[in-house]
């Protein structure tokens, strides 16, 4: 369905017919944000005022253009489900060139060295260490990795080990696409966030945050006190980092919604842009 037309940048309008397409693009787009408004656990909880009439300008011009999504919020927030909901919903076949993932957690620094010496978890965060911070993420390669997408380059990005805290810079090629997704807890930070054309927050209750961490601390290896350590850290650091960067997204994005209802809007919003912009609407 997605790749029946492209999304894009903008500049100005080149024509009387761009001007009807992002007309009836936005006149669509507001439908389908009242109708979710209606839903007991709404998919969009705040849009920026002008964020459907630049995602109309995006849909219609420079159609040759990469589109990069950055999509944060705090840790075990639904980032994960929405974007991976998003793109089962829209994309039927998996033909390269339509959309590429960049996940920020495979790119946290290689800090087993820290941990072995540490002797455990436990010990590692009575140190004073912290996982929760942008400084033990690799932002800057992951700028070059993203920039280099979007500028046509295939790039490699690494693998990490939530359990042994190992690095490993040859992980997963990610080629070029015209829609590239991005998601982590700092990617709407300053080192990164000057180069998103959409900037999504993913808002959920810190009571469910909480029980859904503690849920994924154990399979990554971490349990009583070092899991009760590393959440009090967790939380003082998303008011410090992650909590503040919802006043610049384009839109806030329901992290309670379930993920079958994720796809239905997403399918129907995809459609009735694909129909407008395929000369249905």
């Amino acid at each position: 369905m997605v790749d029946t037309f492209e999304l894009t940048n903008y500049n100005f309008y080149s024509s009387r017919l761009d001007m009807e397409l992002i007309t009836n693009i936005v006149d669509t787009l507001k439908e389908i944000l009242e109708e979710d408004k209606k839903e007991e656990q709404p998919l969009f909880l705040k849009v920026a005022d002008n964020f459907i009439l630049d995602i109309a300008r995006k849909v219609v011009q420079e159609k040759k253009k990469t589109f990069l999504i950055g999509i944060t919020g705090e840790s075990a927030s639904g980032k994960t489900v929405f974007v991976d909901n998003t793109i089962e919903a829209v994309v039927r076949d998996k033909k390269e060139g339509i959309y590429t993932v960049i996940r920020q957690d495979d790119y946290y620094k290689d800090t087993s060295k820290e941990l072995i010496e540490a002797g455990s978890y436990d010990a590692l965060f009575k140190t004073g260490f912290s996982f929760d911070t942008p400084d033990v993420i690799d932002l800057e390669l992951m700028r070059k990795h993203l920039l280099g997408l979007k500028q046509g380059k295939t790039v490699v990005s690494p693998k990490y080990d939530f359990v042994t805290c190992v690095s490993d810079p040859n992980g997963d090629v990610k080629k070029p696409a015209k829609v590239i997704l991005t998601e982590g807890l700092y990617v709407l930070n300053k080192e990164v966030r000057d180069i998103m054309d959409v900037k999504v927050y993913v808002f959920t209750p810190i009571d469910v945050i909480k029980e859904r961490w503690y849920k994924r601390a154990v399979l990554r290896g971490k349990t009583g006190e070092a899991a009760d350590l590393q959440f009090k850290n967790v939380n003082e650091t998303a008011q410090q980092y992650i909590r503040p960067t919802y006043q610049i997204a384009d839109c806030i994005i329901n992290g309670m919604v379930d993920k079958d209802y994720i796809k239905v809007i997403t399918e129907k919003i995809m459609s009735r842009l694909a129909e407008i912009c395929l000369g249905g609407g």
